[in-house]
């Protein structure tokens, strides 16, 4: 995983472009100038002392392959990974979570939380190994995962 930079951009772009990748998650595949203007956003944070926002992108042999992302409030962080649909399939999004969470427990966080649509099985079974248990609490239609 590297640390998120606005340079990225275009490589992610590349990654994020097929459309069945939102599927689940809503949305469509973002321009470039999209892409720079949300790292841009994530770069700056969200603006609340109480609020950090973390962004890796995942890398695989030189290629940017996905990203994993942790919102921290307090003892609390909510987190979400997409993996592009050429790469899925690989493991990458089971090793990044369960890298997150490992990191994430290791700073003290108390709930790990991750929305996982019911009927996205690889979402589940990534948020499973990465050792969080589903709840029966819906969240916009997603089921909540908590550690």
């Amino acid at each position: 995983m590297l640390p998120l930079k606005v340079e990225y951009a275009a490589q992610m772009a590349k990654v994020l472009a097929d459309p069945a990748l939102y599927t689940f998650i809503g949305g469509e595949p973002p321009s470039v100038e999209r892409i720079e203007a949300r790292y841009k956003r994530q770069l700056e944070g969200p603006g609340r002392p109480d609020e950090h926002w973390l962004n890796w992108v995942i890398q695989h042999d030189d290629e940017l392959v996905g990203y994993v992302q942790a919102s921290v409030t307090g003892s609390t962080a909510e987190i979400a990974w997409v993996i592009g649909t050429d790469w899925q399939g690989r493991g990458y999004a089971k090793e990044a979570a369960q890298g997150l969470v490992a990191w994430l427990n290791a700073q003290g966080m108390q709930r790990i939380i991750a929305h996982v649509h019911p009927d996205h099985a690889a979402s589940a079974a990534v948020t499973t190994a990465a050792g969080l248990t589903r709840t029966d609490e819906l969240d916009d239609g997603e089921y909540l995962w908590t550690t």
